[in-house]
């Protein structure tokens, strides 16, 4: 009778550790699901950034370098249409002009000590570059939990959970398309 319960008690321990185990790997499962949600909405989110940031950079450069050009621009005309002007009030016209385009520029120098059109588009590359980073680093972080989560569901004893519970390989890493092959068009 003795040498029952021990064997009772025994089967009961295995089978409360079973269901332990059984709990902390359905819970592993739970989180590592949630992780790959997660890392995808990660994906997202760099995607939704470059999305936003990227026009906005390229237009606040083209604001730069429109106001630059179009001052250097009008100089340029200005003096050539004095060098072609033919008459005293012609001259005096092309003149007046040049001076208020220079005072222009001048203010243009003030504020920005060197033209700042270089500057602006190397900022711009840099945010470019940075922000595919971001994106690439989400994607291989992505891809690294979707590669830990089908570890786990094929692994034994986790195997038996999953399939028991619906937690099932995903197919879901992140690939690039064909377009992604080619360089990105950026242009002002």
């Amino acid at each position: 009778m003795k040498k029952g319960w021990i064997i009772l008690a025994v089967v009961a321990g295995l089978v409360v550790l079973t269901g332990l185990s059984a709990v902390g790997i359905y819970n592993r499962l739970v989180s590592t699901n949630e992780a790959i949600n997660a890392g995808w909405a990660q994906v997202e989110n760099v995607l939704q950034r470059r999305f936003d940031l990227i026009p906005n950079l390229v237009n606040t450069v083209k604001g730069y370098a429109k106001q630059e050009k179009d001052v250097l621009t009008e100089v340029t005309r200005l003096r050539s249409q004095w060098g072609e002007a033919k008459t005293p009030q012609a001259r005096l016209d092309a003149a007046q002009g040049l001076e208020g385009a220079l005072g222009r520029l001048m203010v243009v120098v003030e504020k920005y000590p060197e033209l700042k059109s270089n500057q602006n588009f190397l900022a711009l590359q840099d945010e470019l570059a940075g922000t595919e980073n971001r994106i690439a680093v989400e994607r291989m972080r992505y891809n690294e939990t979707v590669q830990s989560y089908n570890t786990l569901v094929q692994r034994f004893p986790t195997a038996v959970v999953a399939r028991l519970t619906g937690f099932a390989k995903r197919d879901s890493y992140f690939k690039a398309n064909a377009v992604a092959a080619e360089a990105p068009q950026v242009s002002f």
